[in-house]
This record gives C-alpha cells, sequence and structure tokens, in this order.
C-alpha cells in the first residue's frame, strides 16, 4: 500500500484503487502494526477515482512527512565508503571511512528539519560555496516512536563533495542546509520487510542529455536496517517517529558535479520514483 500526503487531504492507494483518508498525517503514520490499520481503513475511506487521484499526486503532492525530524545514515555501502575516501586523500582523512566502514557502530547524523525537505517534482538546492556536488539516492525508513519501522520512502540526501572532502568534520556544512534533502513521492507500507533484492535506480539528466545513470540492490549494503534503528534509537526519543536514510548507494564519477536545471530521477522497487530539480538558492 502506499500512502501519498497531498494539500488535498491524504490518499491511500491499495493495489489500482485510491481511498481518501481523514487523518491527522503524524497520528496516521505513528503506530504499530500500520498495514494492518490501513487494511481496515480503507474499506471505510471515501473511493475516489483515478483521475482524481492523479490530479491531486500531479497539482498537490507534498513530501511524505509531518513533524518528524531526519536523519541519515553513512558509509553503509561499500561504494560510499571508495567515494568518501577518494574525496579525502589529499586532506589526509581517507582512512577515516575506512574506519568507519569496518566498525561495529554505524555512522549516524542528524540531515534536516521537516521544514527544510522537498518532494517529488520539487526542486533541491547546491551550496553557492560549494564546487563539487551530488545527489545521493538511498532507501529512507518510517520509524515510528517505539522504534519499529512502518514504512519507506526515497530519499535524495544532497551532499556538497568539496567541503566534506575539506575535512571530515565539515560534514555537517555539506549535507545540512535548506533543501538538501528530499522524500517522496509516498509512503510505502509493506506487510513484510523490504526484501534485499529491492532494485535502486538513478538517472541524471542535463538539457535532456543524460550525464549519469546507476543500478544497484539493498544487498550492497553492509549494515542491516534493524541495526542502523537500534542505534538510532538508544539515545534518543522521537515523539511522532523519525525518517531515517539508510547510505548512499551509488555515487556519480569524480569528474561529475551537479548543475543548476540538472534533473534527477531516483527510482526505488515497489516505492515508485521521485524527480527532483537543481537550482542554487537565489541563483548563481
Amino acid at each position: 500500500m502506499k500512502l501519498y500526503k497531498t494539500g488535498k487531504g491524504i490518499l491511500l492507494q491499495f493495489k489500482d484503487e485510491y481511498y481518501v483518508l481523514q487523518h491527522d498525517w503524524d497520528k496516521l503514520i505513528n503506530r504499530d502494526n500500520l498495514y494492518s490499520f490501513l487494511l481496515e481503513e480503507y474499506l471505510n475511506g471515501k473511493k475516489v477515482t483515478t483521475e482524481q487521484a492523479e490530479e491531486w499526486r500531479s497539482e498537490y503532492l507534498l513530501p511524505p512527512i509531518g513533524s518528524q525530524e531526519v536523519w541519515a545514515a553513512g558509509v553503509t555501502y561499500l561504494r560510499s565508503r571508495d567515494a568518501r575516501m577518494e574525496e579525502s586523500k589529499d586532506t589526509g582523512g581517507a582512512d577515516c571511512y575506512q574506519r568507519v566502514y569496518e566498525a561495529e557502530r554505524p555512522e549516524l547524523f542528524f540531515k534536516s528539519l521537516p521544514h527544510r525537505v522537498v518532494g517529488h517534482l520539487q526542486t533541491v538546492y547546491i551550496r553557492k560555496d560549494s564546487a563539487w556536488d551530488v545527489p545521493e539516492p538511498e532507501l529512507a525508513l518510517y520509524i515510528n516512536a517505539a522504534g519499529v519501522i512502518q514504512g519507506y520512502t526515497i530519499g535524495n540526501d544532497m551532499s556538497s563533495r568539496s567541503i566534506e572532502g575539506e575535512n571530515p568534520l565539515y560534514l555537517p556544512q555539506a549535507k545540512v542546509y535548506d533543501k538538501s534533502a528530499a522524500l517522496g513521492p509516498c509512503l510505502y507500507v509493506s506487510e513484510h520487510p523490504i526484501p534485499v533484492d529491492t532494485g535502486i535506480h538513478m538517472t541524471i539528466h542535463r538539457n535532456s542529455v543524460k550525464m549519469y545513470e546507476g543500478n544497484t540492490t539493498l544487498k550492497q549494503m553492509k549494515r542491516q536496517l534493524p541495526e542502523l534503528v537500534s542505534y538510532l534509537y538508544r539515545e534518543c526519543d522521537f515523539a511522532t517517529g523519525c525518517f531515517l536514510m539508510t547510505g548512499t548507494c551509488l555515487v556519480p564519477p569524480t569528474d561529475f558535479t551537479l548543475q543548476s536545471n540538472d534533473e534527477v530521477t531516483i527510482s526505488i522497487d515497489g516505492i515508485g520514483t521521485m524527480v527532483n530539480y537543481v537550482a542554487v538558492k537565489g541563483g548563481r
């Protein structure tokens, strides 16, 4: 099942049918057994036509987040470790990422407050003071207040590789700024955990020309999803739950950097596709 948050209301997609749910978003998703609840709820929901649902999703779609914070995990894929080591080799920080990849404790960091998050078909920013910028496609988890994974969405963890490469301690500046996080297009709620062979795909277009294309699967992730959640919730409480991006799995080559008007498309099997457009805040 898929939940779409829109400016017109909450849409529940069950198979090929759509229903409007009369709920507060935070209260709806922050519960145990969300899948079972939605199975019962769609029977009481107001059914709408596919045409109306498409209008809501195309004209009024919002990122699937309420009051939740967004956190992220780093260096959970070998490709991410290699990229971080490459960007930091000239400043002596490369060994840091190798140690993180091999360590028992995962890297977790705060990514965004909800008002800085954008959604499908919305614009993400690259920093004016950065010379090397990339999108980072990630499976994002929704975890309820009790620390249980209840749903999944697509994450775009925008990153300034030039700033992070200067010094690992600059990670917050490389990762946390206005419109540096995207979530969407929906919250995917399934009866069973998402399969490890789930595919992730990203393309980047510039003036309709494909600049990058890559594919991978969740099987390439070194960490287990419950493991990441357990570390995040050890000393933090989240009253309405939390979103956790689970790590970068695809990284463009080192000679590539994003430019204004680039188009980033990220797809994850079962969840759907999220498209973001790239800009610099205030223009260059």
